[in-house]
Formats: structure tokens, sequence, C-alpha cells
């Protein structure tokens, strides 16, 4: 039988295997200090104070970290206290664990929520059961305002469960935004009360495998909730003018020629919605109430990308409308036709996102709530990012070099060998990393991106993500130099079981890695 004294003797032993071993936590902290002993939660659970007992991260320390706690109202007596401290930065914190307790500083609850996403990577299991945390001292606080991860639903639909799954992830990985892609040619995910024929025509325009289906109203307010629980924003996006073909499926009467259009397995086409229709902008402006009902966002992401004018170059409501305005060109018209959906949200409180294609080329003024979100690098290197910051829009960074995780290591499908890379490109040579570097205030952040062309079913996901993503994270988040891509690259190995064990699969990481006979599906 073993004896008090044995097992006491074998958690401070497990305590030193810890110390020796190493914790890692992804992204990396700001400053970490090891410290001798370890912090034991038997049985019984913990008590814990916090001045708001009905707080989200509550709920999130038990769910992850320890199952059972007890409220206590003195924080003197708490084994874990969550204190308010107006001097840490936003969405910091700084952890303090003993062998005696646990003590928990931050000005904001987003600051508790990281707290507490660190704790999740820091418990182990003892010898005998128990929850144990090794001794440390943390201060942390993340590099950039904006941190998003996006999922491309409107290609390929995801279930809701599914969609929790990433919001989580982003969370884990003390990301802010969920950038959510719900429109798209292939598929409009989103439901439209006064508009039932985009999710009952248009959800289901796409013929292949989980290319149908929509997310319900309540459905949305639930994940909003989620999200909101684990300090993410979701963004929605609405793709205009472009990318519009199941939309145009459910109402050919938002085009310029009013008749039925054909759904693109792959890419996109010129049918778009018309700017020169007042019907159109009253049904988007229709759209958007709805959608800032649903997300209480302050950003909305409007598309902008990829919009070809053939069709408009040929409308005669567009032509007159150009005419009418004194518009330069098509591409004249889609900054005007923009401007007119950010005056919408800007009435509304909200500011406007738009994919760089609109700053490519001045033309008409757009209004001050805009953002820009740049992308292209791959064909225009960092123009929008330099024509945004030209005009005093502030940017997102996301380049599809190299934050576009849909892009494999080696060539898949649709993607040749210009379109890949692997872990270390992303580390080492990422141009959204070195632009949030500059001290530029415009430049709001980093994001990055798993679009879902070529059929990116959701079995598919995470090879695709992990671990490309985490060095990502580390970039968006890590308060300081970035450390010598091997020793990262080992924490990657250190850490990949505990990510598998939480339902994350990796992919392969370095393109020397891969064989012949590897398999993307």
């Amino acid at each position: 039988m073993i004896n008090k004294s044995s097992i006491i003797f074998l958690i401070l032993l497990f305590c030193r295997a810890l110390t020796c071993q190493g914790q890692v936590i992804i992204p990396s902290p700001q400053q970490i200090t090891l410290t001798k002993g370890c912090f034991s939660i038997k049985d019984k659970g913990v008590t814990v104070y916090a001045e708001d007992s009905t707080a989200t991260y509550l709920s999130l320390l038990i769910d992850e970290v320890v199952p059972h706690i007890q409220m206590c109202d003195a924080k003197e007596k708490a084994d874990l206290c969550f204190v308010r401290n107006p001097a840490c930065p936003p969405e910091g914190y700084t952890l303090h664990i003993t062998p005696d307790n646990i003590k928990i500083e931050a000005a904001d609850n987003a600051g508790f929520t990281y707290s507490v996403q660190t704790l999740r990577q820091w418990v182990q299991t003892g010898p005998d059961g128990e929850i144990l945390f090794q001794c440390v001292d943390i201060v942390d606080a993340p590099r950039i305002k904006w941190r998003s991860f996006m999922l491309d639903s409107g290609r390929q639909y995801q279930s809701p469960a599914t969609i929790k799954k990433y919001i989580d992830m982003a969370s884990l990985l003390k990301m802010n935004y969920f950038h959510w892609h719900l429109t798209e040619g292939l598929g409009w995910r989103v439901e439209i009360k006064q508009y039932p024929l985009l999710t009952q025509k248009g959800a289901y325009a796409a013929v292949g495998e989980e290319q149908q289906g929509f997310y319900s109203q309540e459905e949305i307010k639930a994940l909003v909730d989620y999200a909101a629980a684990r300090n993410i924003t979701i963004v929605p996006e609405i793709d205009m003018p472009g990318h519009a073909e199941a939309a145009l499926h459910s109402y050919p009467e938002l085009g310029c020629f009013n008749r039925p259009v054909e759904i693109p397995k792959l890419g996109f086409t010129p049918n778009i919605f018309c700017a020169g229709k007042e019907n159109t902008l009253q049904f988007l402006k229709n759209v958007l109430d709805e959608i800032c009902t649903l997300f209480p966002s302050s950003y909305i992401h409007l598309g902008g990308d990829e919009a070809p004018k053939d069709n408009w170059n040929k409308c005669p409501d567009c032509q007159k409308r150009i005419a009418d305005l004194g518009l330069k060109n098509s591409h004249d018209l889609q900054l005007w036709f923009s401007a007119q959906m950010a005056e919408h949200l800007k009435s509304k409180g909200k500011k406007a996102i738009f994919w760089g294609d609109v700053v490519y080329n001045d033309g008409y003024p757009l209004p001050d709530n805009i953002v820009i979100q740049w992308w292209n690098y791959r064909g225009h290197k960092d123009l929008a990012l330099r024509n945004a910051l030209r005009h005093h829009y502030p940017v997102i960074c996301s380049t599809n070099y190299y934050t576009y995780l849909n892009f494999p290591l080696t060539p898949w499908k649709g993607y040749e060998q210009a379109r890949t890379f692997d872990l270390k490109d992303v580390y080492m040579n990422n141009p959204s990393y070195k632009a949030t570097q500059e001290s530029n205030p415009l430049i709001r952040g980093m994001g990055c991106a798993l679009w879902t062309d070529d059929g990116v079913k959701e079995y598919m996901i995470d090879r695709r993500l992990f671990p490309r993503i985490l060095a990502l994270a580390e970039q968006m988040w890590h308060n300081g130099p970035l450390m010598d891509f091997d020793a990262f690259y080992q924490r990657i190995l250190h850490k990949k079981k505990w990510f598998e064990n939480r339902g994350y699969g990796f992919g392969p990481a370095l393109t020397e890695e891969i064989d012949n006979n590897y398999k993307w599906e």
C-alpha cells in the first residue's frame, strides 16, 4: 500500500521530470520563467475566486482544465485567483503558479480567457491521477491587435460542429477573429428571412460532395455566442459584386441580363451583381440589414475580389450608371458600388472590409469606415498594401504567400508547384509577418485562411492547417523576436501528440519529408 509520503515523493519526482523536460506553449508567451515545484489539485477540485462568477472564461476553465471548481468569495482563500489589474495590456495577462496557488491578473476578460488557454496547454496529469501545474511565472500579451483565421464555407459546406471545432482552435491559438466566408458562386450559406430562395436554391446550387447546405439564423446565433465565450468575434463575409453565381441562380433579376446563370465547378465567372439596377442595390442592403442583426461584429466583410467586368461593360444599366455619375470605367463603378455598401454599414455603426482588389487603381473615393485586406501577393506583390496605406486605409495582412493554408506542400489538383509551401516557408519568409513589423498604426494585424477550392472536404481540413497554422499563430501572438526555426520546429514536434489528442490531425511539415506516395486526400 502506498503511503502519503510516497505519494508526495512521486509528485515531486514528476514535477522534477516536467522541469527537465520543459513545457511547451504555442504560441510562445512573451516571458516565461520556470520555478521549483508543482501546484496539485486533488479529487475534491479547486476553489476559485473571480469578481464575476458568471464569466465565460470560468466555463472554459471547467470544460478544458479543471472539471470541478468551487467559487470562493475571498481571494486570499482561493486556490486559483483571477484578479483585475488595469495595468496589464489589452488581452494580456500574468500567470503566477506556486506550490500553494495559482494567481492570474488581466485587465479584461480577453486576458483571462487567454490565461485559461495557456493553462490548458500547461496542465499535466500526475502519477496518481492528480491535476498538476509546474510552477512558473508567465508575462504575456499579443504582438498585434488583429489575429484571424478564415474558413471558406461557401465552396464547401461544413457542419456547425466543425465550425465550433475551428472556433475553438482559433481561441486556443490566441486568435481573436474568425473570418467566415459565407457566400460564394458555389453556395449561399446564410439564411436571409426576406429572401428565402437564397438558401432554398442557392445553398444547393453546386452538385459536388459536401457542397449543399446552409446555416439557419438560430445556428448562427449559437455559433456567435460560442465564439464570444472564447473571445472570438465572428466576421461574416458576404461577397459582392463577384462570386455571386449562387445568389443569381436564386434571383436572376439581380444580374445584368435577367437570365439564369451557370454554376461554375471551379473558379468564377463574369456573372456578378448588377451595379446599375436599384433593385440589386436595395436587395444587398436588405441582406446586410439581416447580417448586422445576426452578427454583432463591428466589421462586416464585403469581399470585392475577382469581379470580372465583362457583363458590366455590355450592360446598359451599368453603362448608364457610369455615364450619369461621370465615372471613368467599370473599375470606378465597382468603387462607387462598394462605397454605397460601406456607407450603408456606416449608418449602422459598422466598418466594411474589402479585399485589396478595390485599391489596385485609384478612382471613386471610398468612405472612412473601410479596411483593406491584402491578399494577392502572388499576383501583385505589395501593391494593395502600399496603395491602402497611401490612402490612409487600415490594413489586415493575409497574403496568399504564405498564409493561405489551402496551398499544399506538393502539387495537388489545381495547385501547381508555384502554389505550394511548407512550414519553413511560412516561418522564414511570410510577407504578412514582415509587413506587421512595420511601425505603422494603420497595419492592424494579420490573418490566415483555409479556402476550400478543389473540394477540400471536412476530413481534409486538419492536415492542411497543421502544423503550418502553428507558425502563423506564433507570428501573430508572440511579442518578441522569433526563435530559430529549428528550435521552433522541435517545439512543434514536442506538441504534436498534444494537439492530436484533442482531435487536430497533422499533415507533413516540410516538403523534404514527403515521399512520392503521399496523398493529400
